[in-house]
């Protein structure tokens, strides 16, 4: 009975932590895009769009193309995973 009893404490726990962690990554559009955007800026990029040159600027930037910007894999795997979603989210380019 003990047993059970720690096994529907841990459970609930669990359940409670996942859902904790959930809400406290939950992010708006905005806080995405500047997510996203501030990995190229910090690697180098030289954005395009009039949105990103006002918020970021261009100064000290070295790579005009997207896909040429060194990044690692687990950055890129959090840039894939912020452009999923914005997609959920709606969120507009």
């Amino acid at each position: 009975m003990r047993l059970l009893s720690a096994a529907v404490t841990m459970s609930l726990a669990a359940a409670s932590l996942a859902t904790t962690v959930t809400v406290s990554h939950a992010q708006t559009c905005q806080e995405l895009w500047v997510e996203r955007n501030q990995y190229y800026k910090d690697a180098g990029y030289c954005f395009h769009t009039t949105r990103a040159i006002r918020y970021f600027g261009n100064a000290g930037c070295l790579y005009d193309d997207e896909g040429t910007v060194p990044l690692s894999r687990g950055i890129r795997n959090r840039i894939a995973e912020i452009a999923r979603a914005e997609r959920n989210l709606g969120c507009g380019g």
